[in-house]
């Protein structure tokens, strides 16, 4: 008995749950159309997911393993939800299929099937509501991702403000209620999978942000106090005498926000001395440096 659910998740007859729920996650990933742009992409996640509706229910699944393909006529599933055409939800059509009491309820009274006359009737249909939830990606800019702030997305033809905690990191998964699918007077989740646009000053590290600053010689030298723009504040660094390249300074309390202890990191600021050109120096000061500097051997 032909069974093509199965092979449309690709899975043998005799796989167990897990195996099932496994296969199903990897091809909707691969098949996703956010992930996936070939044309026929769409048709193949639809089918998965139809597929998974059935073999995930045991009920579902015990009728399927009974009747095999000749729930759908005789034909393997991908012909069958082909020949339904494209405007039709095949998440619900099985759902109806599998509603009835007695035996599936593909079948007519003259035992072939169909979806007209009785096709859908044998008893209390037993309604299983459809996930309205949507699932999407969203790139947030660096600065909101430390400090939080409102960023606007557009989803299922809607736009609107969401709220972006402080210290969200790149990958973190958010939940937005209400905003997913609505019918029937319901209306989904939006699950946000949350994408950090890289900032080309900042670094971060943990909680902790790394940025290079720039250091005049005169500063690296005699030491000064220069301005430095942070993501908060403009803030006043005090450089000290005789600062190396590449040398930290920590600016407590001004790194990410840590969404579990509620404290935040540090600001460490790399030190990047600027050196004159030597032809922009004043030439009696050039002479006295080619005298003066020590030269290494």
């Amino acid at each position: 008995m032909s069974k093509s659910l199965y092979e449309t998740l690709e899975v043998s007859p005799n796989a167990n749950e897990s195996e099932i729920k496994k296969a199903y996650r990897k091809l909707a990933r691969k098949y996703h159309p956010d992930v996936n742009k070939e044309v026929s992409a769409e048709e193949k996640f639809k089918e998965i997911n139809a597929a998974y509706e059935v073999l995930s229910d045991k009920e579902k699944k015990a009728q399927y393993d009974q009747y095999g393909d000749s729930m759908f006529g005789g034909q393997n599933f991908h012909d069958f939800s082909q020949s339904q055409g494209g405007n039709v939800d095949l998440d619900e059509m099985l759902r109806q299929m599998f509603s009835g009491g007695g035996g599936f309820s593909g079948f007519n009274s003259a035992g072939a099937s169909g979806f007209g006359g009785s096709g859908f009737g044998g008893g209390q249909r037993r309604y299983q509501e459809p996930n309205l939830d949507i699932e999407a990606n969203v790139t947030i800019p660096f600065a909101i991702a430390i400090l939080g702030g409102s960023h606007s997305v557009s989803v299922n033809g809607e736009r609107f403000d969401i709220k972006i905690p402080a210290g969200v990191k790149d990958g973190e998964r958010m939940r937005v209620k209400g905003k997913g699918h609505a019918q029937n007077g319901r209306a989904g989740d939006l699950f946000l999978r949350i994408h950090v646009a890289p900032n080309p000053e900042y670094e971060r590290e943990g909680d902790d942000l790394v940025k290079t600053i720039d250091v005049p010689l005169y500063a690296a030298l005699f030491g000064e106090k220069i301005s430095v723009q942070t993501l908060d504040k403009e803030i006043k660094l005090k450089i000290p005498q005789n600062t190396k390249n590449g040398q930290r300074f920590r600016v407590k309390g001004m790194g990410a926000m840590n969404r579990k202890t509620k404290q935040r990191g540090n600001l460490y600021l790399k030190a990047n001395i600027l050196l004159p050109k030597a032809e922009d120096l004043d030439t009696e000061l050039v002479e006295v440096m080619k005298e003066k500097l020590p030269k290494i051997a």
